[in-house]
């Protein structure tokens, strides 16, 4: 046993220790042995004689894991406000796509912008997520679009985690978008991609490999491609599957049992039952489907009947989700998608967790990650019901506190 035990008492517990329930403990106490939680439970129940290091008293505080965002976008240069005003103005997301804006648009801005300025713009960022307390985010690559700037943004991403306390998992998502160079020969591009992976595996930079399946994206034969080159590394697939259009995409990542489905408005009911036998996770993105005025909500009741988990998500990123809170994702995810507040919980902290494959934090329980926040609240379903402030009061990530609140 380590000799650097801190004590966190006198707390309101949300353990999500279970398939289902908030797993409240009241009067309960965190026992931190270095990295890890020791013992989680009733203070009443704690062992006598410990040598506590430290201890913290948190009033009576809401306490629940540490929350995870399992999709964001967060290095890129640049912003695009104008194509809000023109989608605002009737043009659709496609349309302004195919004029050479939207994600090409970010690549421009990305591939100009050196690797201190992607640092410095994804690092502030960060800091307003992780004020919210987020203590694990998945950051893809994906606005680079060749191998030098797509393998530069994976490097940005673990900097990131090095240097600021977060836990982040990076993503390859080269085939994000086709780039002009490549204009008229999506195949060649899907060729480059895969050449590009072996190296950023070596060099440590991929923990997943992502695609975005759909008409303004790419085909499911090009997809699969892009899985095989994953699966001949070891890598494990997400996919961007069913926003737009129904592709099949989903049945296609279930079959390479993908870590997860992403977005999935035109979710067919195949693909939710191919979901569920592959045990892939289903991640919501509701802030895109608010920001881009969608009207095709993703199948939650299907997903939930099949007993698919859903994740939550910010989908941070510079077009159609430019948002700085994973909170308001749980309200919207609530508001405009009815998962209850426990759903929506339960997908920013234990489901968000398992799409990215990490089953050591997400939940309160001894042996886990020492990963936790505390609230201003009394309940957990208050993290879902307000919405627009930020009752986060602390946050411990791997065991050492950081700041929360209103970052500087």
């Amino acid at each position: 046993m380590s000799k650097r035990l801190s004590l966190w008492r006198n707390a309101r517990l949300v353990t999500l220790d279970s398939a289902r329930g908030w797993g409240l403990i009241d009067d309960g106490a965190l026992l931190v042995d270095g990295q890890a939680l020791l013992w989680v439970g009733r203070s009443a129940d704690l062992s006598a004689g410990l040598r506590i290091e430290q201890e913290h008293d948190l009033g009576g505080a809401l306490v629940t894991p540490g929350l995870v965002d399992c999709h964001t976008h967060l290095v890129y240069g640049g912003q695009r406000a104008l194509e809000f005003e023109a989608r605002l103005n009737g043009a659709s997301y496609e349309e302004i796509a195919r004029a050479g804006g939207g994600i090409r648009s970010t690549m421009a801005a990305t591939r100009a912008a050196s690797s201190d300025t992607l640092f410095a713009s994804a690092a502030r960022r960060a800091r307003g997520f992780m004020a919210e307390g987020v203590t694990t985010m998945e950051i893809k690559s994906g606005y680079g679009l060749n191998e030098a700037d797509e393998t530069r943004c994976l490097a940005v991403a673990r900097r990131l985690g090095r240097e600021l306390p977060l836990s982040v998992r990076t993503t390859s998502l080269g085939a994000h978008a086709l780039p002009p160079e490549f204009e008229g020969r999506p195949d060649d591009y899907i060729d480059a991609v895969c050449r590009w992976l072996p190296a950023q595996n070596a060099a440590g930079l991929v923990d997943a490999v992502d695609a975005f399946c759909d008409r303004i994206g790419f085909t499911p034969a090009q997809t699969r491609r892009v899985f095989e080159a994953a699966r001949a590394l070891g890598l494990p697939v997400k996919l961007h599957a069913e926003q737009l259009s129904d592709q099949q995409g989903a049945a296609l990542a279930a079959e390479f049992g993908a870590l997860s489905c992403d977005h999935l408005e035109h979710l067919s009911p195949h693909g939710v039952r191919a979901m569920a036998a592959a045990g892939c996770v289903a991640v919501l993105l509701p802030g895109a489907y608010y920001f881009l005025r969608d009207t095709v909500l993703p199948p939650v009741q299907a997903l939930r009947d099949a007993g698919v988990p859903m994740a939550v998500a910010s989908d941070h990123n510079p077009g159609s989700c430019p948002t700085g809170s994973l909170l308001l994702m749980v309200n919207m995810a609530c508001t405009l998608f009815r998962l209850t507040p426990e759903e929506a919980l339960r997908g920013v902290t234990r489901h968000a967790a398992s799409a990215l494959g990490l089953a050591d934090r997400g939940v309160l329980r001894a042996g886990l990650r020492a990963d936790f926040a505390v609230w201003d609240r009394d309940h957990p379903g208050e993290l879902a019901y307000a919405f627009g402030g930020n009752p986060c009061r602390r946050v411990v990530a791997a065991g050492v506190e950081h700041a929360a609140g209103n970052p500087s």
